[in-house]
């Protein structure tokens, strides 16, 4: 219970911390010996001392140390290890937490030989054996052996040196020499120990040959047919070496030979089948028979029994030659874990498996082989699942992505190009949530607003828009740290489009035409024909254009070279502007608008009382291979002073250019015509006639006569009004503050912008005045200090700075000028003597 739990496996000794408390800590691993003396694991020393630190399918670590690991201490048959562990949230371990735990387990059936293969390390301990008449023997002058061997006058029963059988040669190694080499060895009262680490560089790789029935041999021995035999080799890690130990004064041998087996997996059929021979050369060197004892089998150190792995599935083969283990991928017992592989994600199952083997021969008795594998099977890719989910009332878009193991974690996001931690995405609108499921594993579920900013949204059609999430996210596996990376693009289509409207009018003049803007053209562009309309372009043919962010505003004079002209009479002339609405990355065309109207055809001529005719020639609809520059008055040799696409104005004196003339007795009426004709003909295609006519001069009587009106009289009366003030951002009076805004923070001498208007009644015959206006430092009109800013409806003349009035013109939003006053007021604050009474 807590932080750690142990756990005694007949000759190692397993500690577990627990990954509740563990998770997201710097860790430091020490064992202590009988002196008290911390020393840190490492990889090198684990191998050398016989001590493994692995990860847990639960993000646990779990520690295992031999009962004859370096630091245990040994009483009869009991083993003791004692170990601490250090514990920080910082890298370099500063304010860590120190935990301490000792344990003792009982282990006292030692077999003659034992050996144990974990994953980091291969370990033989071997009972001492000495002949009887050796033990009785007494050597009256021991020491004059040392002389020969001085390098043995360690300790009564310590080991002296170590041979290693090698192809080539043997080599002898001393005590420390072989420590300095990696090696482990040590004697206890009873037994000598060498441990062997894999990476030793005299450790051999030997293939063991396994005879194995070929499939077809039941079929073979049918036919009166000679079966033959399949040697499978399976590759062991081998070191063939004898250990010289002191007794008394005699130094004795022992086969110190261990072996471990390095492969013999194979994966079929959604099976792990594991072989691991019986008979090993290197480990039964000198023997002549060959007896099994004991085979068992389990998962994780702990043994199972044959009813156990029925029930789970494993098969557990104990032939002649071989033994097989057989683990269907997925069962219990073993993991899934997440594995990475060129960036692409993927699974490999892993189970820990362990196989204990007991025989005897004529030469050691009896021999415990214990071996510990963890096995994984390859590489398999999978496919993150990525769902979307759009909640039209919270107008949040929602993706699911995964399921995932219990050993991924989500780290950040790739928000349009920029890295976002999990805790920071919320300053995005990205809110993140993990769902676990029963079985462990996790999905991830992402909620962005489809108003966020990285959510691209794009017009589709009619009143569809398209919202588009694009996030790249970065995950992490444990322990592994490995990377990987889902890139999700998720897409949704809502009917919230609000296209762009117009209104035309017209005045005298002008061709007006306002868009109120949707919310699907942020980035369409005006055109008329193929020509954008921007702010510099509309100048150059005095055009106005407007845009306030909700509305758009263009203003075109009747005679202006984009505008079309339908149908000419006597009476009228119909006049079209067009604009078009383009997409402004693909030019496509989104949205057609058009204002027609009529106007006077007088607008085309004036008469003046000078005798000079200035008329201009339209170009209708239809006459679009019309050249303007070549329409000509009745002598041909009078040509347009100003020409445009569709127009072209003609300024002469009525005495020239051909025109004719007719009196009556009151008016004198001049006459002409603009003509087109096509080259090399005499007969007009396009003919224009135009008449001017002036009063012939005459005297006319007007009787007047001057009225004395009454003085005009004011009668003050009551009545309910309703009034608003405001102030405003600009100049422009376009953008009020609003409530939210306020308290509004301005600096001495900048200006702010008042509008005071009658809201009711809507009555044109009242004018709204302003008498007194002042200013209080607290929001109490009656408190004190006060300074006026109007008096009598005029400006303050003791200001620095004087109020000053702006004129009120009719628009869109004011329909009555006369209800509205605007006044604009610097900047100022209360002193008392040289005091500020408010910022």
């Amino acid at each position: 219970t807590g932080p750690m739990s142990l756990e005694c496996l007949g000759n190692l000794l397993r500690i577990t911390l627990s990954a509740e408390y563990f998770e997201d800590k710097y860790l430091s691993l020490f064992v202590v010996d009988q002196s008290g003396t911390a020393r840190e694991i490492d990889e090198a020393m684990a191998a050398q001392c016989g001590y493994t630190v692995t990860h847990t399918t639960s993000r646990s670590i779990e520690f295992r140390a031999s009962a004859l690991s370096c630091h245990s201490y040994l009483e009869k048959d009991v083993f003791t290890v004692t170990i601490q562990i250090k514990a920080s949230h910082a890298p370099d371990m500063s304010n860590a937490t120190t935990h301490l735990e000792s344990a003792s387990c009982h282990y006292g059936l030692w077999s003659p030989r034992e050996l144990i293969c974990e994953s980091n390390y291969m370990e033989v301990s071997v009972r001492k054996e000495v002949p009887q008449a050796i033990k009785d023997f007494v050597q009256d002058q021991p020491e004059d052996w040392t002389l020969v061997f001085p390098e043995a006058k360690a300790e009564e029963a310590s080991i002296w040196q170590i041979v290693l059988h090698q192809p080539e040669e043997k080599r002898a190694l001393l005590v420390s020499n072989a420590w300095s080499a990696g090696y482990g060895l040590n004697t206890t009262d009873s037994r000598v120990l060498l441990r062997v680490p894999y990476t030793a560089a005299q450790v051999q790789l030997v293939e063991v040959g396994v005879l194995l029935l070929a499939q077809q041999a039941a079929r073979l021995c049918r036919s009166n047919q000679m079966p033959f035999l399949q040697d499978q080799g399976i590759t062991f890690s081998v070191l063939r070496s004898s250990t010289f130990y002191k007794y008394q004064w005699v130094i004795l041998m022992v086969d110190t030979a261990v072996a471990c087996p390095v492969d013999g997996v194979d994966y079929t059929n959604k099976t792990i089948t594991w072989t691991v021979p019986k008979y090993i050369p290197p480990l039964s060197a000198g023997v002549t028979s060959f007896k099994d004892v004991l085979v068992e089998a389990g998962v994780d150190l702990l043994k199972l029994s044959a009813k156990e792995m029925a029930s789970r599935k494993y098969v557990l083969l104990n032939e002649l030659k071989a033994i097989t283990m057989k683990i269907p991928i997925g069962a219990e017992g073993g993991y899934y874990k997440t594995s990475v592989s060129n960036g692409q994600l993927g699974v490999k199952y892993t189970i820990n498996l362990f196989l204990e083997h007991q025989w005897e021969d004529n030469k050691w008795r009896l021999t415990k082989h214990t071996i510990i594998r963890e096995i994984e099977t390859p590489f398999e890719q999978a496919e993150v699942a990525i769902t979307n989910n759009l909640n039209l009332s919270e107008r949040l878009m929602t993706v699911m992505v995964g399921t995932f193991l219990p050993d991924v974690e989500l780290v950040n996001l790739t928000i349009e190009g920029v890295p976002v931690a999990v805790p920071e995405a919320v300053q995005h609108g990205y809110l993140i949530h993990r769902a676990r499921y029963a079985n462990g594993s996790k999905a991830y579920v992402i909620e962005v607003p489809l108003d966020a900013p990285s959510i691209k949204k794009e017009y589709m059609r009619e009143d569809m828009r398209a919202y588009t999430l694009n996030v790249t996210l970065t995950f992490i596996t444990y322990p592994s740290s490995e990377t990987f990376v889902v890139p999700v693009t998720a897409l949704s289509a809502v009917k919230d489009a609000v296209l762009p409207s117009a209104r035309g009018f017209c005045d005298g003049r002008n061709l007006h035409l306002i868009i109120t803007h949707g919310n699907v053209d942020q980035n369409w562009l005006p055109f008329v024909s193929d020509w954008h309309l921007t702010q510099e372009s509309a100048q150059k043919y005095n055009y106005i254009l407007r845009d306030n962010g909700t509305h758009l505003e263009i203003s075109v004079p009747f005679l202006s070279p984009h505008v079309s002209y339908e149908g000419f009479h006597t009476s009228a002339i119909k006049s079209s502007f067009h604009l078009t609405l383009k997409d402004g990355i693909t030019l496509a065309q989104r949205r057609d608008f058009s204002v027609s109207c009529i106007f006077s055809p007088s607008e085309l001529i004036q008469c003046l009382p000078n005798g000079t005719v200035i008329i201009t020639a339209i170009k209708l609809v239809g006459g679009e291979d019309l050249d303007t520059a070549l329409l000509v008055l009745r002598d041909r040799q009078c040509k347009p002073s100003l020409v445009t696409e569709n127009t072209a104005t003609f300024k002469f004196n009525v005495n020239t250019c051909g025109t004719s003339r007719k009196f009556n007795s009151t008016t004198m009426t001049y006459e002409n015509e603009i003509l087109y004709f096509r080259p090399g003909s005499d007969t007009p295609i396009y003919q224009l006639k135009f008449l001017c006519s002036y009063g012939v001069k005459q005297t006319v009587d007007v009787p007047y006569e001057s009225k004395k009106n009454p003085p005009p009289s004011i009668k003050p009366e009551f009545g309910c009004l309703v009034l608003s003030l405001k102030i405003f951002k600009e100049k422009s009076y376009s953008e009020p503050y609003q409530e939210s805004e306020y308290p509004v923070v301005k600096y001495l001498r900048e200006a702010l912008y008042f509008e005071v208007e009658l809201l009711q009644p809507k009555d044109a015959r009242l004018d709204l005045n302003l008498d007194d206006c002042w200013v209080t430092n607290s929001q109490s009109q009656d408190s004190l200090p006060q300074w006026h800013i109007l008096i009598h409806g005029c400006e303050n003349n003791k200001d620095s700075y004087r109020t000053v009035f702006h004129k009120v013109n009719y628009s869109l939003r004011v329909k009555f000028p006369q209800h509205l006053k605007r006044f604009e007021v610097r900047m100022f604050t209360f002193v008392q003597g040289t005091s500020l009474l408010q910022e």
